[in-house]
């Protein structure tokens, strides 16, 4: 995933993304909204053939990058729990 800062002020950023899926900016998107600091969270497709995504965070207070941070982080730790879960059902077929 390559990550670059279009814009940026104290409580709002724009990044592009590129080498990504959708479904890992959906994910990170879904657990931004779930803070109480975060005022809009949005994914979008630049365009189907070059695979660029935009993300927009603005936030009520805090530093917008460091919410994505925390997010991409909660993020992880769910997939993880989830992979677990997962493991254990096959494995006990």
């Amino acid at each position: 995933m390559d990550v670059k800062i279009l814009s940026s002020s104290p409580n709002e950023v724009s990044l592009s993304i590129t080498k990504s899926d959708v479904a890992t900016l959906y994910i990170i998107q879904h657990e931004l909204l779930k803070g109480s600091n975060i005022k809009f969270a949005g994914v979008v497709e630049k365009h189907p053939l070059t695979k660029e995504f935009q993300m927009r965070v603005n936030t009520s207070k805090g530093n917008p990058l460091k919410e994505i941070e925390k997010a991409a982080k909660s993020s992880l730790e769910y997939m993880t729990e989830l992979k677990k879960l997962f493991g254990s059902k096959i494995k006990g077929k």
